[in-house]
């Protein structure tokens, strides 16, 4: 008996509280639910496809209730029936417009409506029946459609405008043909413009050569007062630090990428300055503004230092000289001319040939020099000796 008793209790729990939650969603569908709803319907004259029963409803992009039904209108089977459940109160008029809205990315569908002219009539029902609103025209159409109809837009873009299309395909062909054989040259553009921008990989810096100081030899060294080597004279092509070259016609050219060590007429004035201050033949100055009204002046004219092709390669150094009193009166005037064999077309072999032949020529200036100072020192005898 006491086991039937707890039996009957848990049974009579069990179903009490059954009946409470039945009783729970009665009162939730009627009290805060759906007796607080109100039914329109819309009718659509397209597709409405993927619009399901349960969607939402938005009203100015609120949400406000669902989709209760769809159906087939019996009167017209091309027109669609969607019967709306929303909240009471919503201010639906005469004027309100309705459509299809997707949402998301994942494209749900909805139904929308749009609110209308605060001032127009609210939406009434007809003979009994919930209220209607017709929707947009153009409402229902899926975007299948609307990605199809753009297709066929693009599609007759493309064919009005197919003449055009292949003359444009046609000059790129050509273009591209034209780069494809000058590739080349459009490599040298880019190179110049990157060098020009100071871009690029950075250049090795040239080899610099120096000219040797010739040895006087076999001269007299009485230091025979001072002599002022004045700033040479020499055409423009031979004002530069490059080796050059001279061709059988005479013309000039720049070779290689070695750079003497100053320009050609600066380098004449300092390697003679040396050769006689080595030799001890006199004391030299290369700043006229520096010597005295006694002190004798040599002026010197570079008229070759370069290396001439040809069947042989021979470097040629070619200036003349003027030796001049202190007063400015004309001593002498001489031409020096020396030419040694380049044994190769090298940098190397070219720097050598011009040491040899530049080292002669300054040995033939250098007895040129000491000949009238030894002649005018044994008839007066320099007061500065």
């Amino acid at each position: 008996m006491e086991t039937n008793a707890r039996y009957l209790t848990i049974g009579g729990f069990t179903l009490a509280a059954i009946l409470a939650c039945l009783g729970f969603v009665f009162w939730l569908n009627h009290s805060g639910g759906m007796s607080n709803q109100q039914i329109i319907r819309v009718r659509f004259g397209n597709q409405v496809s993927g619009l399901q029963p349960g969607a939402a409803v938005l009203f100015d992009g609120m949400r406000v209730g669902s989709v209760a039904d769809l159906a087939v209108d019996t009167h017209d089977p091309r027109r669609v029936l969607a019967t709306l459940a929303i909240a009471a109160g919503t201010p639906v008029r005469q004027d309100t417009r309705a459509g299809i809205a997707s949402q998301g990315l994942m494209g749900t569908v909805a139904v929308s409506l749009e609110g209308g002219d605060p001032n127009a009539l609210p939406l009434a029902p007809q003979d009994g029946a919930p209220p209607m609103l017709v929707a947009d025209p153009a409402a229902g159409r899926s975007l299948t459609q609307s990605a199809q109809d753009t297709l066929g837009h693009v599609d007759a873009i493309l064919a009005d405008n197919s003449d055009a299309l292949k003359s444009t395909m046609d000059s790129l062909k050509v273009f591209s043909g034209a780069l494809a054989n000058n590739a080349g040259r459009v490599d040298a553009v880019m190179a110049g413009l990157a060098k020009m921008a100071g871009g690029g990989p950075a250049q090795a810096a040239p080899p610099v050569y120096d000219l040797a100081v010739p040895k006087l030899a076999g001269l007299p060294a009485p230091s025979l007062g001072q002599i002022v080597i004045g700033t040479p004279t020499a055409v423009v092509a031979l004002q530069t630090q490059h080796l050059l070259t001279r061709s059988p016609d005479g013309e000039i050219s720049p070779i290689g990428t070695m750079q003497w060590s100053d320009a050609l007429p600066t380098l004449l004035q300092q390697k003679v300055s040396q050769s006689f201050d080595d030799a001890k033949l006199v004391t030299t100055l290369v700043a006229p503004m520096d010597y005295g009204k006694d002190d004798r002046q040599l002026q010197l004219d570079l008229r070759r230092f370069d290396i001439l092709t040809g069947p042989e390669r021979v470097a040629e150094v070619v200036f003349s000289a003027k030796l001049l009193s202190g007063d400015g009166h004309v001593l002498a005037t001489r031409l020096f001319e020396a030419k040694a064999p380049s044994a190769d077309a090298d940098e190397v072999a070219s720097v050598k040939a011009l040491n040899a032949a530049f080292g002669a020529a300054v040995a033939d200036l250098g007895t040129w020099v000491a000949a009238p100072i030894l002649k005018d020192a044994a008839v007066h005898p320099p007061a500065n000796l």
